[in-house]
């Protein structure tokens, strides 16, 4: 990853993308069984191909909390961050110890559950509460129909949040999803941001609506890009460089580009 950025090749920061190796054990039912490699060493290169000067790992889903692969991958690389995996009983000196190898939050993948859990708990508020206090954020991935189910919580407990893939309106709805409307005042409030990422799981007509909604009412300076390579599921479909385009396509040149693609991650993850 080049050192600085010139005018020919401006700063950028990938704000999620995933590394694993086939024989990594999978959960039950996996979203996506990945029978193949792709190593940090992979990613790397197509980091360099692109231009990429940063990134953000964040734990695939179909390993649950096996996360070793991903912190080994961030450790002791400064221009790499990862959010890991966790179950809500993991003790501090834990989590302090994983912070120190690079780790910046806590993934939560509810969009693979049936049935949500219960965060006013006081297993989930005394996690929450643990993460704050490493001044980590939660990683949220949830169909957006449910996120009125969890944001409340999550935003009560103190931590900040980063919501995946625009927040995955309901395609009927859109942009008058309730959890994207929630997500809106969220934002407003200055303790969540957003993903603009894999907008081809949405629809990529939708994921250029739902930007430009952000920027229209919100603005800038919450929103992250994010490349979700290597599209699992989509391996076949999708390239690096057209998740880049994606969000080119309606994000202007200037100031707000470098918001979306450098600035806000780099306050965000690399403060």
């Amino acid at each position: 990853m080049s050192a600085v950025a010139s005018a020919a090749a401006p700063l950028m920061v990938d704000s999620h993308a995933h590394v694993w190796l086939k024989g990594m054990p999978l959960v039950s039912n996996p979203r996506h069984r990945l029978d193949y490699d792709f190593s940090i060493e992979q990613y790397l290169s197509v980091l360099a191909e692109h231009g990429v000067d940063y990134a953000v790992l964040a734990a695939a889903s179909p390993f649950g909390d096996y996360n070793d692969y991903t912190i080994a991958a961030v450790k002791d690389r400064p221009r790499m961050r990862a959010t890991v995996i966790l179950q809500p009983d993991v003790d501090q000196y834990t989590l302090a110890h994983m912070k120190r190898d690079g780790v910046v939050g806590v993934r939560l993948p509810f969009v693979n559950m049936p049935e949500l859990p219960d965060l006013t708990t006081f297993e989930y508020r005394r996690t929450l509460r643990r993460y704050a206090d490493l001044d980590w954020h939660v990683h949220l991935h949830l169909d957006g129909p449910r996120i009125p189910q969890v944001l409340p919580a999550l935003e009560a407990s103190g931590v900040k949040v980063v919501i995946d893939h625009f927040g995955r309106p309901d395609p009927q709805r859109g942009v008058d999803c309730e959890g994207f409307k929630l997500m809106l005042k969220a934002i407003e409030r200055g303790r969540t941001w957003v993903k603009v990422s894999a907008a081809y799981r949405l629809g990529d007509d939708l994921g250029a609506v739902y930007g430009r909604a952000l920027l229209q009412q919100v603005g800038p300076d919450r929103l992250l890009w994010a490349s979700d390579c290597p599209f699992a599921g989509f391996e076949g479909q999708m390239t690096y460089q057209r998740s880049i385009d994606a969000v080119t396509a309606w994000v202007p040149e200037g100031a707000l580009r470098h918001k979306i693609f450098a600035e806000n991650a780099l306050k965000l993850y690399f403060a």
